[in-house]
């Protein structure tokens, strides 16, 4: 008993140690997200303040509490945070080359914070993938397509990709084009379009409705129109606009053309007399 006893005594510092790095990381882990909430909850409200901001300055308070909380919990086992300096110091190329990705996330984070290509809520297309901003974290952006899929994209591979944002300008332009047949007139054609535009009030009076020929294809006369609307009219008014002027050109007498296939059936007794 007095063997074990000595074993145990032994190994008291450190379960000691161990109940309390497991106590440092546990609150440390809550106190981040508390701060982080606070700072989020904080600057959100402010209106000169973009919400990115808000969420950017958020996780990097919680990452920094972590850092914090993780040095305190290796100093219980002996690591002095100078010598950690000093070995991080030393190491710090083969650090560097090690995590070259997460850095150039972090320093990528910074400049989209800074030049706000994009903020919460925006509808984009990053390289090539589209969806609406719910959060730019410090490493990565959270975005949810239009059919409610999520989105991690790496900044580093945010800011170094193409972004194009629909939701950038208060206005879009919709730009559809009709086919009509040879036959039919380009002018009526035109007139229906443009007599919809001008009914339509989503449709703005400046920049007026544009109406013309855009093309002479090899089986239709090719009608385009440019409508100017508020950027959240843009897909409702572009579906309705395609169902009116369809139901328009229906009650005209405009026809649409479509492809035809012609099947020519030949009797072979006629083939074998010829």
């Amino acid at each position: 008993m007095n063997a074990i006893s000595e074993q145990l005594g032994a190994y008291t510092p450190l379960i000691i140690n161990v109940s309390k790095a497991i106590l440092f990381l546990v609150v440390g882990y809550i106190v981040a997200g508390m701060v982080a909430r606070f700072i989020r909850n904080r600057i959100t409200p402010l209106e000169k303040v973009d919400d990115t901001l808000g969420n950017f300055a958020a996780s990097m308070a919680r990452w920094a509490i972590l850092t914090i909380v993780v040095i305190a919990v290796l100093q219980l086992f002996g690591f002095q945070a100078t010598s950690l300096v000093a070995v991080l110091g030393a190491a710090s190329l083969a650090i560097g080359l090690a995590l070259q990705g997460t850095l150039s996330d972090v320093a990528s984070g910074v400049m989209l914070i800074i030049f706000r290509p994009y903020k919460l809520g925006d509808y984009v297309n990053v390289g090539g993938t589209s969806g609406t901003v719910q959060s730019v974290d410090l490493f990565v952006t959270y975005m949810v397509t239009p059919d409610n899929v999520q989105i991690i994209m790496p900044n580093s591979k945010a800011w170094g990709s193409i972004i194009t944002n629909y939701s950038a300008q208060t206005t879009r332009r919709v730009d559809l084009t009709f086919g009509i047949d040879y036959s039919n007139s380009a002018d009526k054609a035109m007139q229906i379009i443009l007599d919809l535009a001008n009914a339509d009030m989503r449709v703005q009076k400046v920049p007026e409705p544009w109406v013309a020929v855009t093309n002479l294809g090899d089986s239709s006369v090719d009608i385009t129109t440019r409508l100017w609307c508020d950027a959240a009219d843009y897909w409702a008014l572009k579906f309705d606009m395609l169902k009116a002027v369809k139901e328009a050109f229906d009650e005209q007498g405009i026809d649409i053309p479509y492809p035809h296939t012609q099947i020519i059936s030949v009797n072979r007794n006629e083939k074998d007399e010829a």
